[in-house]
C-alpha cells in the first residue's frame, strides 16, 4: 500500500544539454538514472539515489529559446560525505564554485559550500 502522507517526490530543473546534465549528476553525485520520459515538448530524465524517495527531474525542452535556466532563484541541496571533494570535482569540470565549503558555526561546524551545475543552477553542498 502506498504511503498516503504528503511528500516531495522530485524537483525539476530545465537543462540545455540533457546528456551533459545526466553525466554531471550521475558522475559527480553518484545518482542513478531512474527513468527516461520522451514527451511531446521536452525530454525528461529522472535521476536519484538508490533507496531514496526524492529525485531530480532534468528537463530539456525541444525548443530551448526563451528558457533562462540559470535564473530560477532556487537551489538543489545535496548532503555529501566530503563537500570539499565534491567542490573539487565540480571545479575540475570547469564550473563555478560560488563559496568554498567552510564550517558554519551556527550549524555545529558542518561544512557548507555552493557551486553551479552546467546550466548555472545553484547547488548547496552540505556535509552529511
Amino acid at each position: 500500500m502506498a504511503d498516503p502522507r504528503p511528500r516531495l517526490g522530485a524537483a525539476g530543473i530545465g537543462v540545455r544539454d540533457l546528456e551533459r546534465s545526466v553525466d554531471f549528476y550521475t558522475r559527480i553525485f553518484g545518482m542513478k538514472v531512474l527513468m527516461k520520459l520522451p514527451l511531446p515538448d521536452m525530454d525528461e530524465v529522472i535521476v536519484g539515489f538508490e533507496g531514496a524517495s526524492t529525485a531530480v527531474v532534468l528537463m530539456q525542452h525541444h525548443d530551448p529559446s526563451g528558457h533562462d535556466y540559470a535564473s530560477t532563484g532556487g537551489k538543489l541541496a545535496f548532503y555529501v560525505p566530503d563537500p570539499v571533494a565534491v567542490a573539487e570535482a565540480i571545479r575540475a569540470e570547469g564550473l563555478e564554485i560560488v563559496r568554498e565549503p567552510t564550517p558554519v558555526p551556527e550549524l555545529g561546524g558542518v561544512l557548507i559550500g555552493f557551486a553551479k551545475d552546467p546550466d548555472g543552477h545553484l547547488l548547496e553542498l552540505l556535509q552529511a
